[in-house]
């Protein structure tokens, strides 16, 4: 049977066919819609420039495969984009990058930080119910709305000619404040920041939400995180995933319901539950590294470098991983807990001060960075089980990839599928119930 899925992402909107869990065909567009803006902090994009990519992407698959019997959806979670009654976006998409929550709001606290002391929930800013405050106080909800949603449920409510969205919990869970054990929004957390309860969508009561064109079954939107997990394991759940991209994640599917502090229990679609931990700089923090060297050859040489990673790789390929490292903690942007906290370079010696060492240990840091959130994971009595890889920053790195296996103890197994998270979306709409 084959299936589209449809992952809506910041950068990029792609969709994949898949049978059987093989991807045979899959496209991808690049998301053009962020608005521009003159607030630093603020990252916005165009919620109807997203469905124009999204259907564009779509119709290319079924021009290809006109027998794809279903389609799948997910994408970015965490972010909102409000609606009318008639279903039209009357704001932009506020993102997962969104830092409005990271602004003071009162007696000292930001107000992701307001959020968490008044529910005594972990919110960040970019979620949902952090950002909804903000523009709240300030204003900035539209008369008009009735509902806010992921953009990822927005295409699925329009693909399938619905006017109102439903959200599955993997979802709703994204914007905070919701009790993930019990499977339902915290009313009670939701009145102490006086957020409006009748603006969340609709829990999805079933998986299927209408027809595309009239024919095509098209299931509620699951979040990005679930449906990459789901996609990288070619839908097989007992593992464990790291994925490295621009952020980089550590996440292991639990049947019963887990509290392990320092990561993030979400609902998995289909029932369990998914324990992740999320590094927001990840594959930046080598793509950092990177641009640091390349403008230390063209402030010293005068050299103009397009790049410098085949150079940084063929050092790393002629100089194995020494035992006198320094020691990198790649915290450039913070933590989602602690946003202030930042990266450091320690243990340096007169010995281990070269470019060769410094290279291993970003590395090292990366790897170090999601085996402690693994880490977390046994001390709470979680099981060690197969270590899957995925996402760029990991696939085209032989070297991330020998740091993982190290630390943790096994050779990682690379997925095969390139697009993880719209391959998890096709992969949970073969089995999903109409």
């Amino acid at each position: 049977m084959k299936n589209i899925g449809l992952d809506i992402g910041t950068t990029t909107v792609s969709a994949v066919v898949a049978d059987n869990g093989r991807v045979l065909s899959s496209v991808t567009l690049k998301n053009d819609s962020f608005l521009p803006t003159d607030k630093l902090w603020e990252r916005i994009q165009d919620p109807e420039r997203i469905r124009e990519i999204a259907l564009q992407a779509v119709e290319t698959l079924l021009r290809e495969y006109p027998d794809a019997e279903r389609i799948g959806v997910t994408g970015q979670m965490h972010g909102i984009v409000y609606l009318n009654e008639k279903g039209k976006p009357v704001s932009p998409l506020y993102t997962w990058q969104d830092g409005r929550g990271d602004l003071p709001y009162r007696d000292g606290l930001t107000y992701a930080a307001y959020v968490k002391s008044v529910t005594g929930y972990s919110a960040a800013t970019g979620y949902g119910a952090v950002t909804h405050l903000y523009n709240r106080v300030n204003r900035l909800v539209p008369d008009e709305t009735v509902v806010f949603c992921t953009i990822h449920d927005y295409i699925a409510m329009t693909l399938a000619g619905e006017l109102a969205p439903v959200t599955e919990a993997s979802d709703a869970a994204s914007f905070g404040l919701f009790d993930v054990e019990r499977g339902t929004y915290d009313i009670k957390a939701m009145g102490k920041i006086k957020l409006d309860c009748k603006m969340l969508p609709q829990l999805a009561k079933k998986s299927l939400i209408g027809l595309y064109k009239g024919k095509i079954p098209v299931f509620v939107a699951i979040g990005d995180n679930q449906a990459s997990f789901l996609g990288a394991a070619g839908g097989d759940v007992s593992c464990m995933l790291a994925n490295v991209g621009t952020g980089s994640q550590f996440s292991v599917f639990t049947e019963n319901y887990m509290n392990c502090p320092g990561l993030e229990t979400r609902p998995f679609p289909g029932g369990g539950y998914l324990l992740v931990g999320a590094s927001l700089c990840g594959g930046r923090a080598y793509a950092l590294l990177e641009a640091f060297l390349r403008d230390t050859v063209e402030q010293i040489g005068g050299v103009h470098m397009e790049s410098c990673y085949s150079t940084m790789d063929a050092i790393l390929a002629g100089f194995s991983k020494p035992h006198d490292l320094p020691k990198t903690s790649p915290l450039f942007q913070g933590t989602r807990e602690d946003p202030a906290v930042r990266g450091a370079i320690e243990n340096l010696s007169t010995d281990n001060f070269t470019v060769k060492h410094l290279l291993w240990s970003m590395l090292d840091g990366m790897a170090q960075e999601l085996y402690d959130m693994y880490c977390i994971y046994r001390r709470q009595g979680g099981k060690s089980v197969k270590l899957i890889g995925s996402g760029n920053g990991l696939r085209r790195n032989k070297h991330l990839q020998e740091c993982f296996s190290g630390k943790f103890g096994q050779q990682i197994v690379m997925s095969s599928c390139n697009e993880e998270a719209a391959a998890g979306a096709a992969f949970y709409a073969a089995m999903a119930d109409i």
